[in-house]
């Protein structure tokens, strides 16, 4: 763990039944981002709250800035910065006064409380809404507003638990532009997520992480290179006719066809000659496909993979299956 700057060895969590993280090892660099992807229950939550010494672990070592979590908590909690998956502010108090709270149990000295809550309010472009109570900001609002929170006392360390999650594209896209200016300023970021999109934009390194353990690592280019080079995508005018499709296609794919309602997706080698063959196969056995569509592999792709499902957020379900296994929700769990 030497050299790093967020870094877990063989960390282990159990609720009662559950096991939350098993052997977890992570190594986080100092100055970049590092994502944590996995749907929800991978445990990804867990990590953070030992590594922000909320919860102590089981059994292995949780350090931040050198500092083991459980024998240097408080040091620990003097160096971090945290924003969860729902705003953590008082909806009684306004935007300026939740800083100015932050400030003091953060023992800023009271003179530096007042700028520094105003240079952040102004940041994060909320100077017209900061005497306001926070209660009636927007959801975006209120997100940026704790993560101004979490950077109040300026901490080289943050972790951002799923922060975007809820928020509309428009806000999450607001909130990604201040997160790259704050890794450009050489903060060391732990960001978990759910949206592989977030994870792909915002992360140099990227840990697919399921039922509390690391099963892939890297960066998004060398975790995309474990796929094919393509994704053939095929439609079809019913469901029944996706599943036929997918016992047909079988001699192009490099794994198992995902059906998704009328939808079929295939992974293959050679994208073009792959397609064609496809098309010929199902024209014989006639099959009409709706439309068809070539796309280079995704960290979706990735994730399915690597564990059967997808990685989506909890945003309405959709029953995804690959044919001979069980189907699964990809949404909510």
């Amino acid at each position: 763990m030497t050299g790093a700057a967020i870094a877990l060895e063989g960390v282990s969590k159990r609720f009662g039944e559950v096991q939350a993280l098993d052997g977890l090892d992570l190594h986080v660099p100092g100055g970049t981002v590092y994502g944590l992807l996995g749907p929800n229950g991978a445990g990804k939550t867990t990590a953070v709250r030992v590594l922000t010494t909320l919860i102590r672990p089981d059994a292995g070592r949780a350090r931040v800035l050198g500092l083991d979590v459980v024998d240097h908590a408080e040091q620990v909690r003097a160096v971090i910065g945290l924003a969860g998956q729902y705003a953590a502010v008082d909806e009684n108090l306004t935007g300026r006064e939740n800083l100015r709270l932050m400030g003091r149990l953060t023992h800023l000295p009271r003179p530096l409380v007042e700028a520094r809550a105003g240079e952040l309010l102004e940041r994060f472009d909320l100077t017209g809404a900061a005497d306001r109570p926070s209660r009636t900001y927007s959801g975006g609002m209120r997100r940026r507003l704790d993560l101004a929170a979490a950077l109040v006392h300026r901490p080289p360390v943050l972790f951002l638990d799923e922060p975007t999650t809820g928020l509309d594209p428009h806000s999450r896209r607001e909130l990604w532009g201040v997160i790259e200016e704050l890794v450009g300023e050489g903060t060391t970021l732990l960001l978990t997520t759910q949206y592989l999109e977030e994870a792909d934009r915002l992360a140099g390194r990227i840990a697919v992480i399921d039922d509390g353990r690391v099963i892939a690592e890297g960066t998004s280019s060398q975790l995309k290179a474990q796929m094919a080079s393509t994704v053939l995508e095929l439609s079809f005018h019913q469901a029944g006719e996706a599943r036929r499709a997918a016992d047909l296609v079988g001699p192009v794919a490099t794994a198992p066809a995902l059906v998704e309602g009328s939808r079929l997706e295939v992974a293959v080698d050679d994208g073009p000659q792959s397609l064609i063959e496809a098309l010929r196969t199902l024209d014989r056995a006639g099959l009409a496909v709706a439309s068809v569509a070539l796309r280079e592999p995704s960290l979706d792709d990735v994730f399915l993979a690597l564990t059967g499902r997808r990685a989506a957020p909890a945003d309405g379900g959709v029953t995804t299956e690959r044919p001979g296994g069980g189907a699964v929700l990809a949404g909510r769990e």
